[in-house]
């Protein structure tokens, strides 16, 4: 007759890879870290989207109503743990893809001047760190090195609104501070799971 192990689970207890019971985790959850990190990105983004119109007006201006297009790139940032569920690869590339898209957009509507292109430093660091090969990493890179050469002039220099100087400085301010910030997050979680590159 062998000791019980202290450290087994008790009955009815989940084990370490049991999926969460909470309708969010269920939906973000995945086996592989990588997969499972970005998914939580994702739900992240989106679910700070509704409240950046409330942070333009309390910090930048009252004309808010250019900051209502970004919404259009919510559905995307939802749908990556849907799609990752379905093809791993088409999840994490649709994170960044939605990422990259989503700030040329607001580099359009804002203009560069508001310097919302700094948000293409964590979308450049979703392609690094949540793919195990540098390659997608590399081809992003490459694709957003074209879009300065070639698209800047197009989707940078026509803001469908004019922000005064002093909106711009704080559209800066309000922008370094949320770039940073996810930044920051997005280093913790490659901490948190590990980010193995086996593969």
């Amino acid at each position: 007759m062998t000791a019980p192990n202290p450290d087994a689970p008790r009955p009815g207890t989940p084990g370490p890879t049991s999926p969460p019971k909470s309708l969010v985790g269920r939906y973000i959850h995945h086996p592989d870290p990588l997969v499972a990190g970005a998914n939580w990105i994702a739900l992240l983004v989106a679910s700070s989207q509704p409240f950046y119109p409330l942070y333009v007006w309390w910090s930048v201006s009252d004309t808010v109503w250019p900051v209502f297009f970004t919404w259009l790139s919510t559905p995307f940032f939802l749908a990556v743990p849907w799609v990752a569920r379905r093809n791993s690869r088409a999840g994490r590339a649709l994170l960044t893809l939605a990422g990259i898209g989503n700030t040329l957009m607001s580099a359009k509507l804002f203009g560069v001047a508001s310097g919302v292109e700094l948000f293409l430093l964590p979308t450049l660091t979703t392609a690094f760190i949540f793919w195990r090969t540098r390659l997608f990493g590399l081809a992003v890179s490459a694709a957003l090195a074209a879009a300065f050469l070639f698209a800047r002039d197009w989707y940078g220099f026509s803001p469908i609104h004019a922000w005064t100087a002093e909106e711009l400085a704080a559209f800066v301010t309000l922008n370094a501070m949320s770039a940073g910030g996810l930044t920051v997050v997005l280093g913790m979680v490659a901490v948190n799971h590990g980010m193995s590159r086996v593969g």
